[in-house]
């Protein structure tokens, strides 16, 4: 199956790179290209692409808006988001995370890894550049926590905490499918009652909860 992508960012040279980066790849087709989030909105409501590829920095609606136009809570009918940016600001990742956005990544980012990230949201998967997730659980292991961690009404279930382990050591779906010995799908049905069960929105913040808990350290 071919996955559908519109790309958007202000920068023509920037926009037209990614676009030609993704059309080389086999299984992917760049359906759009928008030069900003507002436009992104539009054709992505239009064309109902598989996944959307946002810059953060853009004109009329940035790209954090456009992700919560697109895949936030508020959404009807989401479509996957994976949000590129030069900046590593923390507030840009928190923000495109809390949006709802499947994937961050960093426009310095090799190839294999922003086809990664397509393919990961197109999934139902999430993948965070390794760099972007190292800083953010360094930033929340030296915060000041003040609030007890969230504790789940139904107790996670055996198999639901060797899931949990796997996701907190940045394994994908298709990884924690092989190391445990059961099909991919079950994973995801692991993955979403664990969202569920610790009201997270994305799989970075089951890591953290894995880390506030003292699962993993």
């Amino acid at each position: 199956m071919t996955l559908r992508v519109i790309v958007a960012d202000d920068q023509d040279l920037v926009r037209t790179g990614l676009a030609m980066i993704l059309n080389a790849q086999p299984g992917i087709e760049v359906v759009g290209e928008a030069v900003d989030g507002a436009e992104a909105v539009h054709l992505a409501r239009h064309l109902r692409p598989d996944v959307c590829l946002l810059d953060i920095n853009m004109p009329r609606m940035d790209g954090i808006e456009a992700t919560k136009a697109l895949a936030g809570p508020d959404a009807t009918d989401p479509i996957p988001v994976v949000v590129i940016t030069t900046f590593d600001r923390d507030e840009y990742v928190y923000g495109a995370l809390k949006a709802g956005a499947r994937g961050f990544l960093l426009k310095d980012a090799d190839q294999e890894l922003l086809v990664q990230a397509i393919k990961a949201a197109a999934s139902g998967d999430a993948l965070v550049a390794p760099s972007i997730t190292a800083r953010l659980l360094e930033a929340f292991a030296t915060a000041d926590h003040t609030t007890a961690p969230i504790q789940p009404i139904d107790p996670l279930t055996e198999r639901e905490e060797e899931v949990l382990l796997e996701v907190a050591r940045g394994k994908t779906n298709a990884e924690i499918a092989e190391d445990l010995y059961i099909s991919n799908s079950t994973v995801k049905t692991h993955v979403a009652r664990l969202m569920t069960k610790l009201e997270a929105r994305n799989r970075v913040e089951i890591v953290i909860w894995a880390y506030e808990t003292g699962r993993v350290r």
